[in-house]
């Protein structure tokens, strides 16, 4: 299955196209943000994304009061600088996610434990029997994580809280498809991820919030850890 691309990464790829076909040279002056997002028919906030992903790179600078403008290291191919800042803007979204994560997912697993019916419980023990056949099948793996999360999230009966994770279910996706590519990168892994989800359903099944509660937040703690590793070597 083909990965939607963001909406900043397109927004990326378009003022790499206009630098590739001379419109844009180093030096120059970026339209501001409204106009580039009227130039793009995006918004605002999409067009911040982009120009922080660049300014990362290297790819631009940002002078405060003063505007944006091209900053292309001598030498260096465009294409290499901005696939640079995505993966870096990309590191940055998944550690903001990931605290959002356990902020919400670790008193989650918490009422779940204290709420959750045989219905509940089930539907959670599928997803994990889903994630434990998927083999490797990438997709499969990912989908059957999250909905393993979301199954938990469901299992709170909190409406509230239900409605504000369906919300972030596509970022919650795009996550869960990033933190597993890393961690599998090591084949070991696979084992080791499963057996942290086990324990968090054998918890909330056996009805120790407490336990719950301490083993999601050492999941999705764990998991921020790695991929901060995993990140630092690749810039080494």
């Amino acid at each position: 299955m083909t990965q939607k691309k963001k909406t900043y990464e397109l927004i990326v790829e378009k003022i790499e196209e206009l630098f590739l076909n001379g419109k844009l040279k180093s030096g120059d002056k970026l339209p501001p943000e409204r106009e580039l997002a009227s130039l793009f028919g995006v918004s605002r906030t999409s067009v911040r994304e982009a120009l922080q992903a660049l300014e990362i790179s290297g790819s631009i600078e940002i002078r405060q009061g003063g505007g944006s403008f091209i900053k292309v290291p001598e030498g260096q191919l465009v294409s290499e600088a901005l696939s640079t800042a995505i993966i870096q803007a990309e590191n940055n979204l998944v550690y903001e996610m990931l605290e959002l994560r356990r902020a919400l997912e670790v008193e989650s697993a918490s009422l779940a434990a204290q709420r959750a019916t045989s219905s509940d419980l089930e539907k959670i023990r599928q997803s994990l029997e889903q994630m434990a056949t998927s083999g490797e099948d990438t997709e499969a793996g990912v989908q059957a994580d999250l909905h393993f999360h979301l199954q938990i999230v469901q299992a709170t009966h909190n409406q509230l809280l239900i409605n504000l994770v369906q919300t972030l279910t596509e970022r919650m996706e795009d996550t869960i498809r990033a933190t597993r590519k890393h961690r599998f990168s090591d084949e070991t892994r696979y084992e080791d991820t499963f057996k942290e989800h086990k324990e968090i359903y054998v918890a909330i099944a056996s009805g120790n919030a407490q336990e719950s509660k301490k083993l999601m937040e050492e999941h999705i703690t764990r998991i921020r850890k790695e991929l901060s590793e995993t990140f630092l070597r690749t810039l080494r």
